[in-house]
């Protein structure tokens, strides 16, 4: 298998999942993707982009809206499944978990995005744009995305 890696990943930030991959024969290497952040021409019709935590997540959904959503506009337009892996870990494994999560910035901003905000507005971009929302613990990731790459057929 060979996964394509986007260089706008920052190196620190995929240590482990690049040792995943060495460590299973994986063979990688950085390009320019059109859409998310791995991609493999072993299954071309499954992009994954990852996502560090949910305060990652909800910045691009609240914050930064109109690009996400062109990301997914893009996935879509190419007849391609966009699955967004959220490595937030610490007992976050679906939607119903985050609608519980507690936004921290929530201390400081009464007007935070809440867990069930997050959760209803991640359903609604599911529904809208057909993508879909896996979780993982950060030291599974790079097994996750071999995982969807290997075994997802869209």
């Amino acid at each position: 298998m060979e996964i394509l890696i986007d260089t706008r990943e920052k190196e620190r930030a995929i240590t482990e999942v690049v040792r995943y991959f060495d460590a299973n024969g994986i063979k990688h290497e950085p390009q320019a993707l059109y859409v998310g952040d791995y991609w493999s021409p072993d299954n071309p019709r499954i992009f994954v982009d990852r996502k560090q935590t949910l305060t990652e997540v909800c910045g691009n959904l609240c914050q930064q809206h109109e690009r996400f959503r062109r990301e997914c506009l893009r996935a879509q337009g190419l007849g391609m499944k966009l699955i967004i892996l959220v490595e937030h870990g610490r007992g976050i494994k679906s939607l119903e978990d985050v609608e519980l999560w507690e936004n921290p910035r929530l201390k400081t901003s009464p007007k935070a995005t809440t867990g069930a905000q997050l959760a209803k507005t991640m359903r609604t971009m599911a529904e809208r744009y057909d993508i879909e929302w896996r979780f993982c613990e950060k030291a599974n990731t790079g097994r996750e995305i071999v995982r969807i790459l290997e075994q997802e057929h869209a």
